[in-house]
């Protein structure tokens, strides 16, 4: 675990060998780099099919900007492939539970060990095991300070987020909200949108996004 302020985040996972040094963020842009050109299509064809800019998908790719899950969800869409295919196994998942479950109902334990993504400046923890007949991906996700603030976009499905601690800028439709503890937003993510942490200190958000992510 690292500290900023008075907030813990889960430390990034890096990897412990073959990473050359790569941050995950990097891992994740040469991902989909790797797998755009298996597919044969330019910049400009994967920001068409998933609905981000080419300036963006760029600077992800160079490993310059750090990617959402939702944004990535799109890309993964886009590119036939699931979310889990852009990360390493040394960066994600961490920990994790393999069940098998119903597809009316699941169940998490707080004892349970969670299943953590690192992308960037955002550490998303998964809030219930996989329950394949459940649409809903709810997580707690740790918002670090600083890095590249992401174009506003929209994609299928909604999206919730509720404010537990520090405090999160929230864009939608071109609005910015200012977000502090108990103050949530929910949205129809086909609006464009875009959040981003500008203080100095660790935000912790219950994130709930429709469809699932993986």
């Amino acid at each position: 675990m690292r500290s900023t302020g008075s907030h813990p985040v889960p430390e990034q996972a890096r990897p412990d060998d073959g990473s050359n040094g790569h941050t995950p963020a990097d891992l994740v842009g040469a991902r989909i780099r790797q797998y755009r050109k298996e597919r044969g299509l330019t910049l400009r064809g994967l920001a068409s099919r998933s609905g981000l800019s080419i300036g963006f998908l760029s600077q992800v790719e160079r490993g310059i900007s750090s990617i959402g899950l939702t944004a990535l969800g799109s890309v993964a869409k886009a590119l036939d492939r699931t979310v889990g295919d852009f990360f390493d196994a040394s960066t994600a998942p961490v920990g994790g539970t393999v069940t098998t479950l119903p597809h009316h109902f699941s169940l998490t334990r707080a004892e349970t060990t969670a299943t953590q993504y690192v992308s960037g400046q955002q550490t998303y923890r998964m809030l219930s095991e996989r329950g394949p007949g459940l649409l809903l991906e709810p997580m707690l996700v740790h918002i670090a300070p600083g890095g590249r603030r992401e174009n506003a976009y929209g994609h299928a499905g909604e999206e919730f987020a509720y404010v537990i601690s520090g405090e999160l800028l929230y864009e939608v439709n071109g609005v910015e909200h200012r977000l502090h503890p108990g103050d949530s937003v929910h949205l129809r993510s086909t609006v464009p949108h875009t959040m981003y942490n500008d203080t100095d200190a660790v935000t912790t958000v219950v994130s709930v996004v429709t469809p699932r992510l993986f």
